[in-house]
């Protein structure tokens, strides 16, 4: 089952995708947002199938798929490459943090901040928490995950390297898409083995596969449990390969107008289209 929030008339909601259109669980459920659905429907999720839907897709504006993260922990560079021996690879990921405003929907518009040419792409996959855990053990991570999505962690390059810490090229407004939706793990129970692109303006700009993550997700949750609590709607964004802008020589950044598609397998394609901070911010 595909898992979405959304505004519909101006109205913030979520809900599934059904034959092909939504149906809004938010008015069904009476609970507040998808996080809260997701912890209090874990086990069930998937049994949705039957429901009518309520409107077409293109009747909505998508959100990120959970607007309100407790958390957004992300992985930098965590793919094998052809030219990269496993023998370096750390012993450890390197780990920052999002904030949930820096996050925005699919066909939303990201804004390229005017304080920078050094707007960057990297397509990742998402990891949406369904139930609380501490020091989870790698044997059971993925009973722990309601599902995965598609992630841009777009990234100003030259405020991320102000300092050794990410934090402040990271997380301007709305810099980041996050969807189109969720797909539950009762369909993917496996993330293995799934093939990643990227596309700017249809170019493909990076290209790999799970398979070649060099800490596996199972991992990751466990690692990250054991020094914070995870819980429903938490988010882990799993690292990027090679191809993003400034890993080009000379290097590629985004410019408005520039249209970047993440394509995961069996999870669906997040598009978002460069836009002046200025309009985005009129």
């Amino acid at each position: 089952m595909r898992y979405l929030s959304f505004l519909h008339n101006g109205h913030a909601s979520y809900g599934c995708i059904v034959d092909g259109s939504v149906a809004d669980l938010a008015r069904r459920s009476g609970i507040a947002d998808l996080a809260s659905y997701i912890a209090a429907n874990f086990n069930r999720l998937g049994s949705e199938k039957g429901l009518r839907p309520d409107f077409a897709l293109d009747e909505i504006r998508y959100l990120p798929v959970i607007p309100n993260p407790s958390k957004v922990l992300c992985i930098a560079t965590n793919y094998y490459e052809p030219q990269k021996d496993i023998a370096d690879s750390p012993e450890y990921p390197l780990l920052f943090s999002r904030f949930a405003a820096s996050q925005t929907g699919h066909d939303e518009p990201l804004p390229k901040p005017d304080v920078s040419d050094k707007f960057d792409y990297e397509g990742e996959l998402a990891v949406i928490i369904g139930r609380t855990g501490r020091r989870i053990a790698e044997s059971n991570a993925l009973s722990h995950v309601a599902g995965y999505a598609c992630f841009n962690d777009g990234s100003v390059r030259d405020w991320q390297k102000h300092s050794t810490q990410f934090t402040p090229g990271k997380n301007f407004a709305r810099t980041a898409g996050f969807g189109p939706w969720m797909v539950s793990s009762d369909e993917l129970s496996d993330p293995t083995g799934l093939a990643l692109t990227t596309r700017v303006n249809g170019e493909v700009r990076q290209s790999n596969n799970t398979s070649r993550l060099i800490f596996s997700i199972p991992w990751l949750i466990s690692y990250v449990s054991q020094f914070t609590v995870l819980e429903a709607g938490d988010v882990i964004v799993t690292g990027t390969p090679s191809g993003f802008g400034s890993s080009r020589n000379p290097p590629l950044f985004l410019n408005v107008g520039d249209v970047v598609e993440v394509e995961i397998e069996r999870v669906g394609t997040l598009r978002n289209s460069v836009a002046s901070e200025r309009t985005v911010w009129k």
